[in-house]
């Protein structure tokens, strides 16, 4: 969804993500914790994460995070099992992608 040119409305993306749960992933990528200026598709991951139906999945939820402070917004909440950090061998792909 990041990628994209407009903005999803939360609730869809909730009813998206739920429908993906309820199919039994071992493991869904259903936000990022990143700079809204940056991505701002996913400024509402926080509010995605408190929609979503997580007790009756056996899916486990991965946040992408691209630094410590996104690694901060996202370990306070419980529902996250995991925390993604975007890295490439590509020096060059790595700075244009997480600035770092």
């Amino acid at each position: 969804m990041q990628g994209w040119g407009t903005i999803i409305p939360t609730e869809k993306k909730i009813a998206y993500i739920n429908s993906l749960l309820q199919v039994g992933f071992d493991t869904v990528d259903f936000g990022s914790f990143v700079s809204p200026r940056a991505i701002p598709q996913m400024a509402d991951t926080a509010e995605v994460l408190q929609g979503l139906q997580i007790d009756n999945s056996v899916s486990k939820l991965l946040a992408i995070v691209a630094n410590f402070r996104g690694a901060e917004a996202a370990s306070v909440f419980d529902g996250i099992t995991y925390l993604g950090f975007p890295f490439s061998v590509s020096e060059s792909f790595q700075q244009r992608n997480t600035n770092s």
